[in-house]
């Protein structure tokens, strides 16, 4: 006796269904994964550039606040190699404005510069946050559509973190 023509299309709609399963994970662990992973990445580098235009701005301050022209730093050569140098006149300094460009600028300008360029950095951050924050909705509304296609039973609304 032949099996009965339903037990083939169940076979057949398992199999449908777990090719897209299939489908559906690479997708979410070769594309969404990896443009999240991008994009965190590019936050966290433009967090750092942040970070060292503040940095800047306080070195800045204090040179004002001293009222001294001439400095004594260490200067890194590379490979954490420092050396011991002294500037005799620190009233004007080179910035880097981006593109490997460096300007020479006064203080009171390289201030103003820092403030601009540090306000349009946060602006970019906060882009990159709402970009990962759309990838991660992605995300979730991939594996939601994975568990309703596997006809799982809704997960505890509990606080669950995709990484």
């Amino acid at each position: 006796m032949s099996p009965p023509a339903d037990a083939n299309a169940n076979a057949n709609a398992n199999a449908n269904v777990d090719q897209k399963v299939l489908q559906y994970e690479t997708f979410i662990n070769e594309v969404l994964r990896r443009d999240l992973q991008r994009v965190l990445e590019q936050r966290d580098s433009v967090y750092e550039k942040i970070s060292q235009y503040l940095q800047l701005k306080n070195t800045i301050q204090s040179l004002q606040e001293s009222g001294s022209q001439q400095l004594k730093t260490d200067v890194d050569l590379g490979c954490n190699f420092f050396v011991q140098a002294e500037v005799e006149d620190s009233s004007r300094i080179y910035v880097a404005v981006g593109y490997g460009f460096f300007v020479e600028m006064t203080h009171d300008e390289a201030l103003r510069f820092i403030d601009k360029k540090t306000s349009q950095l946060t602006a970019f951050t906060e882009q990159l946050t709402k970009d990962s924050a759309k990838i991660k909705a992605n995300i979730r509304m991939v594996l939601e559509g994975l568990r309703e296609l596997q006809g799982l039973t809704d997960l505890p609304e509990s606080r669950r973190e995709v990484f």
